[in-house]
């Protein structure tokens, strides 16, 4: 049977008492990391997040953590001058140091600076998220550093996932927790405007220069001697992808494959909206991911799209973290997808033994009677099931 009461990750948020913005900053990242679309991922529980910044029942030292109960621990210490002129809390902040990092790669301390002085008295080895230097505005800093952590949480789940696929190997295991995420713009270069070159030229900008995204993305490069249509189709094939449909994109042949090799490959995707006029026929594989209206003219939604993006990776290392665990229970012919089905996901079918049915487990919740209808049309033998609906039928 599987285990799934053990949640992959757990957030920590502390922050001192007084700290007048602690308990709003707190509670952006708790609505966003708690939202439904985790909890469908992980199984109902979502992700877990929890709060430090209250003193434990008759004593006078702060809550402590067990970071036994997960299986990645992020700890987001939101520091300003109250905790750095608090010798107990800088005293559990040190403490908290010490512990994640004896913990090793799977838990992690991730200090935010809310004051440009604070850097310095905090006397940390770990790097530390200069929150300060961002947009005055509160909400667009909480946003800027759900983007940033958001990254982070995909490394650490990244590595517990190789734990899990290969839990002997352990050398360079620093190294694989740094590797760059690939990105692969699609975009068509006839726009009458170049509209679609422009905005991934926007796009690769923020990437690779902006808020420490370059540290984690790589935006890949056709070496020169080598076909590009191989490049392509391997790149696409490892990749996370933002598809910018601008009027032309759905005209183009590369284009369409470009997204169908991303499709049938199950690739982290969003679809970046620049339609200006029309799209005379809309390519039907554009669907079932979110997509995001991205005006040229306002660079703001830039990053609305960047962080729309982390969001699915990060929900791509849940689900795959899930997998690991629910395949114990797999027989032949079951084929996990990371988001609902649709018809192209019948091209990649896992073959199932003779007399058996062929299974798709898919992430809750189960799909709306009208979707189902069509596929039992088309294949009759095929059988759909949300992954409770699965788990539920598997352990009995």
């Amino acid at each position: 049977m599987v285990d799934t009461a053990r949640p992959f990750i757990v957030i920590y948020i502390v922050w001192h008492p007084k700290f007048a913005l602690g308990h709003e900053i707190a509670r952006f990242l708790f609505e966003h990391f708690r939202r439904e679309n985790y909890e469908r991922i992980t199984g109902g529980t979502g992700i877990s997040v929890i709060y430090r910044f209250a003193m434990a029942e008759n004593s006078d030292k702060p809550l402590p953590i067990d970071f036994s109960t997960a299986e990645t621990s992020a700890v987001i210490v939101l520091a300003d001058k109250n905790l750095a002129d608090d010798p107990v809390w800088m005293d559990y902040l040190r403490e908290l140091a010490d512990q994640t990092a004896s913990k090793g790669l799977a838990t992690r301390l991730f200090p935010v600076a809310m004051e440009p002085d604070i850097v310095p008295v905090l006397q940390l080895d770990e790097q530390i998220i200069p929150l300060f230097k961002w947009n005055d505005d509160l909400g667009e800093r909480a946003a800027a550093l759900i983007g940033h952590l958001t990254f982070q949480f995909c490394r650490m789940l990244r590595h517990y996932l190789e734990h899990l696929r290969r839990p002997h190997e352990s050398s360079q295991a620093l190294l694989g927790y740094l590797r760059k995420v690939e990105i692969f713009l699609s975009h068509s270069k006839h726009d009458a405007n170049d509209a679609g070159v422009r905005v991934a030229e926007a796009i690769r900008v923020k990437l690779t220069t902006q808020n420490g995204l370059g540290s984690f993305f790589d935006v890949y490069d056709i070496p020169p001697g080598l076909k590009f249509q191989d490049v392509l189709l391997a790149q696409i094939g490892v990749s996370a992808v933002i598809a910018i449909h601008t009027d032309s994109f759905s005209s183009r042949e590369w284009c369409r494959r470009e997204i169908i090799e991303a499709k049938r490959h199950n690739r982290p995707l969003v679809i970046a909206n620049c339609i200006s006029d029309i799209d005379e026929r809309g390519f039907p594989y554009l669907g079932n991911v979110p997509i995001i209206r991205l005006d040229e003219q306002n660079d703001n939604r830039v990053d609305v799209v960047i962080r729309a993006l982390l969001g699915e990776i990060l929900r791509d290392f849940l689900w795959q973290c899930r997998v690991e665990l629910m395949r114990v229970n797999a027989k032949p012919g079951v084929t996990f997808l990371p988001r609902p089905p649709e018809l192209i996901s019948l091209a990649d079918l896992v073959p199932a033994n003779d007399g058996e049915q062929a299974v798709i487990v898919y992430p809750d919740p189960p799909l709306g009677a009208e979707e189902e209808r069509l596929f039992h049309d088309i294949a009759p033998n095929l059988q759909l099931r949300s992954a409770t609906e699965w788990l539920a039928g598997a352990v009995r």
